[in-house]
């Protein structure tokens, strides 16, 4: 994983265990879903945008997580398009 679990709790600003489970879940969807958008494999985005690539795991995960009950998939889809844009593989 590009974020620990201990970096996200940090990010989130939570401070028990209870949610543990949940956030790395999320940690590693996020990570799917940013890798998906970018259209790189995991070691290509790693070398090449380290940094891009984690803000964007970090920003999904957030955002699943401060909205499990009503998270807009489409718009974090439009937002990590816009984050990801400089890094995305283009194909046609």
């Amino acid at each position: 994983m590009v974020v620990s679990l201990d970096e996200m709790k940090n990010y989130l600003r939570v401070d028990t265990s209870e949610d543990d489970d949940l956030i790395s879940a999320l940690i590693k969807s996020s990570e799917k879903m940013c890798l998906a958008i970018a259209r790189k494999e995991e070691d290509e985005i790693i070398i090449e945008n380290f940094e891009e690539y984690k803000v964007a795991v970090l920003y999904a995960a957030a955002y699943l997580y401060e909205h499990r009950e009503e998270a807009d998939h489409h718009e974090l889809t439009i937002t990590l398009r816009s984050m990801l844009f400089g890094v995305r593989k283009a194909e046609f």
